[in-house]
């Protein structure tokens, strides 16, 4: 009930500000590669979003949105990241998805210019001045910092206590932590991006404790939500991953699970929504789009699902399952580097993994 009443609060105060713009029938951003404020208020149809995300986040969406629009259907396509950008670029100038929703991150820089539509949302300067788009078609809205997710009854069975990246190195988990293939998933390579954060980019000391861990039986998977469910299932004692995936279980009641911000330091990516070039449902798409990135949008998901940060900076959370940021240990990542050498740590991942895995 309580969920209800936000989002019919939501829609009035999203109606009377859409009224306030002037012209209701003038698509959001028409004229403009920005978005203009001026989000359509009578919309229909379908809208397909192709997504990375978890369940509940996107339920919030489809309930948020749907509040504002009812008469949208909205379909969700989920799958990696990889998969997605894949089936995008395969549709070419036929797409069938309209909007790209997670698993596209700060460090993938123009790389899918091709593939998504010159638009940004009429909030981008409500977001500070880090989380900004950096490329006219990612919006970013949300973050995903790095965590460890821990299995306490294993972790207690083992006599071990874990708080760090050194202690992943430890003989007793070989074979016993599990990471997503970051050469497909946004969230491995979020982690992967933490260690050069905290130890150094592409330094010998970064490279020498993701060998450790490979050295250490680590387990890579295509799913990035393997890496906290299965350790909430007992099949693995840690999993590296992300507060949302990790939070969501403990949200949802589980007892044998921990998270844990590794002690040497965490960091996150600000994580985007894009529309598809040509997307075939485009005003939907842009009224998303300006949904998904206005203070209004991102405090009702805030407060839906409770394990998420959010980038807006008039965002108001009241319930959240995440510690207070005042409380983590956090590093700094540099964006523009990761950018420029993403191919290059990828392939040398790749070759390191073989070397143990062929």
């Amino acid at each position: 009930m309580k969920k209800k009443i936000f989002a019919l609060v939501l829609a009035l105060a999203m109606a009377l500000s859409l009224a306030a713009c002037g012209d209701s029938n003038t698509p959001a951003g028409s004229g403009s590669g920005s978005g203009s404020g001026e989000e359509p208020a009578n919309i229909s149809g379908d809208l397909v979003i192709c997504s990375s995300a978890t369940d509940l986040d996107l339920e919030a969406i489809t309930e948020g949105f749907t509040a504002l629009y009812p008469d949208v259907n909205i379909e969700i396509i989920t799958c990696s990241a990889g998969e997605g950008v894949a089936r995008v670029e395969a549709e070419g100038d036929n797409p069938t998805i309209d909007v790209f929703y997670s698993g596209l991150n700060q460090a993938d820089g123009d790389k899918y210019a091709g593939i998504f539509e010159n638009y940004v949302s009429s909030h981008d300067s409500e977001l500070p001045e880090e989380y900004q788009s950096n490329n006219g078609f990612y919006n970013y809205d949300h973050l995903s910092s790095v965590v460890f997710c821990v299995n306490t009854d294993l972790e207690a069975e083992l006599g071990i206590e874990i708080n760090s990246y050194a202690d992943l190195l430890n003989p007793a988990l070989n074979g016993k932590v599990i990471i997503s293939d970051p050469t497909t998933s946004s969230a491995a390579w979020n982690n992967l991006s933490n260690i050069f954060a905290v130890y150094g980019n592409d330094s010998d000391e970064a490279w020498a404790q993701i060998e450790g861990m490979l050295q250490n039986g680590l387990i890579v998977v295509g799913s990035s939500s393997a890496c906290f469910k299965s350790v909430q299932q007992g099949e693995y004692v840690v999993g590296l991953t992300y507060e949302d995936g990790a939070s969501t279980l403990l949200k949802d009641g589980a007892t044998n699970i921990k998270m844990v911000y590794p002690s040497e330091g965490s960091s996150a990516f600000a994580f985007a929504a894009a529309i598809v070039k040509n997307a075939p449902h485009m005003d939907a798409a842009k009224a998303m789009i300006e949904w998904l990135q206005s203070a209004e949008g991102q405090s009702y998901r805030a407060n839906y699902v409770g394990t998420v940060r959010f980038t807006n900076e008039n965002v108001v959370v009241e319930q959240s399952w995440l510690p207070e940021s005042d409380t983590i240990h956090w590093v700094t990542r540099d964006i523009d580097w990761l950018i420029a050498n993403k191919t290059a740590m990828l392939d040398k991942w790749s070759e390191l993994y073989s070397q143990y895995n062929g």
